[in-house]
């Protein structure tokens, strides 16, 4: 096994695989359960939110300090928070988020990592562990049929990813971070690689997030339009 990961090579595609096949044993478990199985949904929940919590558990431990530069604000740290919310309740709002965050901006994430850490490091393996279990959970509730982004979510989802922009940005502004790769892009190579230059990218970013979500979107808008019509009930 190589000491360091190689970029769709057999190690990634073999996690890349790995992610879809899971969130399908997991939708399949859940639909033998009884309706209405909340187990599932938790247990998946919280193994979510102790291998998060062990990230940043792992720099207390090694003497790092947090503040400014290892805090969650990242959006797949959001979007790890909204899952977890997303699997405790079910609450389409935040599921919308949740479902976009994942299935684009963690997806990103697992075909293109930013990694310069040891193939078998602890980072290299909880990233590969976060982003796969976050998309793996979107895709575990949708397949389920217990979750579905809504009309009008594209749109819900562009606006609240630009204000959380503002906030990422503002942050970055005044501790000289980088999240959300705002100030420069990852040394890794990646979406942003092949979107211009700073601060271009940044803008570019916007008609491609777009695309994305609508692709997203799509399989539900045709199921939506190819639902049959209620029949009407007869005039008395």
């Amino acid at each position: 096994m190589p000491s360091t990961l190689q970029l769709f090579g057999p190690v990634h595609l073999a996690i890349l695989a790995a992610v879809p096949l899971l969130a399908a044993i997991l939708a399949a478990v859940q639909r033998r359960l009884a309706p209405g199985s909340r187990g599932l949904r938790f247990g998946l929940a919280l193994v979510l939110f102790v291998q998060g919590a062990a990230y940043y558990l792992n720099f207390a431990w090694h003497g790092e300090r947090l503040f400014p530069n290892h805090m969650p604000l990242e959006l797949c740290d959001v979007t790890l928070m909204l899952t977890i919310l997303a699997l405790c309740t079910l609450k389409p709002a935040i599921f919308d988020l949740a479902y976009y965050g994942a299935l684009a901006g963690a997806t990103m994430s697992l075909l293109t990592p930013n990694l310069s850490e040891p193939l078998l490091s602890f980072i290299t393996v909880q990233y590969f562990v976060n982003h796969g279990l976050i998309v793996a959970a979107a895709l575990y509730l949708v397949w389920s049929g217990q979750a579905r982004p809504r009309p009008g979510s594209v749109a819900r989802m562009m606006l609240w990813v630009n204000l959380y922009a503002v906030f990422a940005g503002a942050f970055d502004f005044f501790f000289k971070t980088d999240y959300m790769f705002l100030g420069a892009k990852p040394q890794a190579v990646t979406l942003l690689s092949f979107l211009g230059p700073w601060p271009w990218y940044i803008l570019v970013c916007e008609p491609v997030g777009l695309v994305l979500f609508l692709l997203l979107y799509l399989p539900f808008r045709q199921a939506a339009a190819l639902a049959p019509d209620p029949v009407a009930e007869p005039n008395e």
